[in-house]
């Protein structure tokens, strides 16, 4: 039997984000970027789930959400 563990990574709504950068200035791990000045995109490899950048997002378009590892 495999174990599944879960991690919890952000997630942004790329239809919906407008590239304000707040939550790139409140990720403590840098795990965010602005790409081409149009939305936010999250690093999976970098992100721990902690949640500041979906409380910080004016727009509300960041959701922590879990994701199964293997």
């Amino acid at each position: 039997m495999r174990m599944v563990k879960k991690r919890r990574r952000a997630v942004v709504d790329p239809s919906a984000c407008v590239a304000c950068g707040c939550c790139v200035k409140v990720c403590p791990l840098q795990a965010i970027t602005i790409v081409k000045g149009i939305r936010a995109q999250v690093m999976p490899e970098k992100c721990v789930g902690c949640g500041k950048c979906a409380v910080e997002c004016p727009a509300s378009v960041i959701t922590v959400q879990e994701a199964e590892e293997v």
